[in-house]
């Protein structure tokens, strides 16, 4: 096992209140370096006396490339592998050794395994793969807001993948995405046919209520060249679908969303946006087939597309209801029971599961 120079990079602004627990994190690291973006609070205080290298920088107009270059740039040369992290994020123990396990002198990049939020039971919900660790050389970061690192050294591009490292992602979800909008406008604007980052405005469009633009910009994504990735695809036909629904036309709303089970049939996600919108409508027939067909896919692909109503209770919720309507009492009870089984603390599927087990047992009483 080689003994590399390792270093974790970062930017922050008024984070003093993760400074601690990241730091504690990145321990196993040669140093640690930080470009402060303008903290009025504690956080360049506290990273220096953990021994951070922090560099207060001034980006104007802000974009993260240009930040996170910034703070890469700060890491000296004689490093091997850098890490970039959040300071919101941490690395579960173990990650230096399984770094240095893994890498060789072919190795421009890793992925790792990144859980970005947990379920409300603190299992993991959304976790794919990520690669923001790379070779010290060859590497900058590009685009105003999700930004990405693009490689342009002189040997072949080279990943190695690590499932056995894992960063969790602890968000401040009192912070403003408000910037979030603007820069992905930017973004597009200067990258017209970057498919990622059209797709990525037309979802936040979405968050903000803006449905024409939404639908518009997201019918532009499925229209460019580059956007081959079905599961993205998929996403944009569903949030067209949620911006027609929002827009009340519920016809318009269900041929997107068919369009979006033929673009990833493989997915639970669109057949479980369809069975939420059947439900509105009260078509029972139409939420236990959606139903059904989302739990046939047993296994969730490790990507950052992922809705966690396609895999908590509300499938065998939503399952038991229809179940109910459609006069298949005892299928209902065994859903219902699944759903609370999942999420033993909601009041509404506990006194769900109670009329139904009465049902089925005052049934079986009549039979017998």
């Amino acid at each position: 096992m080689t003994r590399l120079k390792i270093a974790v990079y970062a930017i922050c602004k008024n984070e003093e209140k993760f400074v601690d627990r990241w730091m504690d994190s990145m321990q196993e690291a040669d140093l640690v370096v930080v470009a402060d973006t303008g903290s009025t609070d504690r956080t360049v205080e506290k990273l220096k006396a953990r021994g951070a290298m922090v560099y207060e920088i001034k980006v104007e107009p802000w974009r993260f490339d240009v930040a996170r270059n910034i703070a890469l740039s700060f890491v000296p040369g004689d490093v091997d592998v850098c890490v970039s992290t959040d300071l919101d994020e941490v690395i579960e123990p173990g990650w230096r050794e399984k770094i240095e396990k893994a890498w060789t002198p072919q190795t421009t990049g890793l992925k790792y395994m990144f859980t970005r939020r947990f379920n409300p039971d603190g299992s993991r919900g959304l976790t794919f793969w990520k690669d923001k660790i790379h070779h010290r050389h060859g590497f900058r970061w590009i685009y105003p807001i999700h930004e990405v690192l693009a490689y342009y050294g002189e040997k072949p591009e080279h990943y190695i993948w690590e499932p056995g490292i894992q960063v969790n992602h602890y968000p401040d979800t009192t912070k403003s995405r408000g910037q979030y909008l603007p820069l992905l406008e930017l973004s597009v604007k200067e990258d017209p046919d970057n498919d990622r980052n059209t797709h990525y405005l037309g979802r936040e469009y979405m968050y903000y209520g803006m449905w024409d633009k939404c639908i518009a910009t997201l019918q532009k994504h499925l229209s460019l060249p580059r956007a081959q990735w079905k599961d993205e695809r998929c996403a944009s036909m569903r949030f067209i679908a949620r911006a027609y629904q929002a827009k009340r036309n519920y016809k318009e709303a269900k041929i997107w969303l068919y369009k979006a089970i033929a673009e990833a049939p493989y997915l639970r996600e669109p057949y479980m946006e369809f069975a939420k919108l059947a439900y509105q409508e009260r078509d029972w027939p139409a939420v236990y087939h959606m139903v059904e067909e989302t739990l046939k896919i047993k296994e969730r692909p490790a990507t950052y597309i992922y809705e966690l109503f396609a895999w908590d209770a509300t499938v065998y919720d939503l399952g038991s209801l229809s179940c109910y309507e459609l006069g298949m009492f005892d299928k209902s009870y065994e859903m219902v029971q699944k759903a609370v089984e999942m999420s033993p603390h909601n009041e509404r599927l506990k006194n769900n599961l109670a009329i139904i087990k009465a049902k089925v047992e005052g049934l079986k009483q009549r039979r017998d």
